[in-house]
């Protein structure tokens, strides 16, 4: 079995205020999952903090390209600086977020060592580019789009890696059902699993063809990505953008179990449950046992 090693990355910085002068909640996630005895749960070793700069805007007004930019950059190198190091080592890095653009940090950590793929456990694509939107600004919402290379050169081209992450190296599973992104998804080179493709041959099955996948190809593994919202609002209503007709935690469990028990998996990222939006933290407490489970075969 693989060392688990737990590292918080706070971040806030890739998600929109929720209210003027309001910070994003996600920040406390991590917080959150460990007073659920996240930790001991695991049997995993501690990993630290890595301290995310100030949430700051600034004078930033849409058209000026992603906000925070240059603190997300900082905050990428230095997370990936200690992803690489536990991953180099033969450990297995749990990241607990944060928001979705902690997930650049994990890809250009993997991108240093080899070619890895990803598989993204997630409500949306986060893949808002110049390309298919008018203006950008939430690295939240943009990341996957950064890490395949398209985007400001300050954000995709770091270290001179550009891209991270290889669009046929990309698995995307929990996408709603009519999402407007799956045609350029599809057409970009990814795979996508939709609720409805889970929902109706299960997540175990969804999970196995893609580990055909990503055992191959010249890939020396990958990392899951696992955002709150893939679930349904019905039992994770505490994140920023709740979509309707979301998985189950029956539904995800299989999936995430089966793709995180690879041998060819190196890591885990949590993100976007804002413990804000959970007062009585039955939410933090599901999110918890979900991955709590879905470890239980590393």
């Amino acid at each position: 079995m693989k060392k688990i090693v737990l590292i918080d990355a706070p971040s806030n910085l890739g998600l929109r205020p929720p209210a003027p002068g309001v910070v994003p909640g996600c920040y406390k996630l991590a917080g959150a999952l460990r007073e659920q005895g996240l930790l001991r749960r695991l049997g995993a070793e501690e990993g630290g903090v890595v301290v995310p700069p100030r949430y700051d805007r600034g004078d930033w007004r849409e058209g000026d390209g992603v906000f925070n930019a240059a603190a997300l950059a900082g905050y990428t190198r230095k997370l990936a600086d200690r992803v690489e190091r536990h991953v180099r080592a033969g450990r297995f890095p749990v990241l607990l977020g944060g928001d979705c653009s902690i997930q650049l940090g994990a890809s250009l950590a993997l991108r240093r060592i080899g070619r890895y793929g990803m598989a993204a456990v997630d409500a949306s694509a986060d893949f808002r580019h110049p390309g298919n939107a008018p203006h950008v600004g939430a690295a939240a919402g943009e990341e996957l789009a950064l890490a395949t290379g398209r985007g400001q050169r300050d954000l995709t081209d770091l270290e001179g890696l550009r891209p991270y992450l290889r669009e046929g190296d990309v698995h995307l599973f929990g996408i709603r059902d009519g999402d407007d992104e799956l045609a350029e998804l599809t057409a970009a080179g990814m795979s996508v699993h939709t609720v409805g493709e889970i929902r109706r041959r299960g997540g175990r099955a969804q999970a196995e063809d893609a580990l055909d996948a990503l055992g191959g190809g010249g890939l020396d593994g990958f990392w899951v990505h696992l955002d709150a919202d893939v679930l349904d609002p019905s039992v994770m209503p505490a994140v920023d953008s709740p979509d309707p007709d979301g998985l189950l935690p029956d539904e995800v469990r299989p999936l995430l179990t089966t793709l995180l028990a690879s041998e060819r998996c190196v890591g885990l990222n949590v993100t976007i449950y804002d413990p804000d939006l959970d007062p009585d933290g039955t939410a933090g407490a599901l999110l918890a046992d979900l991955v709590v489970d879905a470890l239980a075969d590393v």
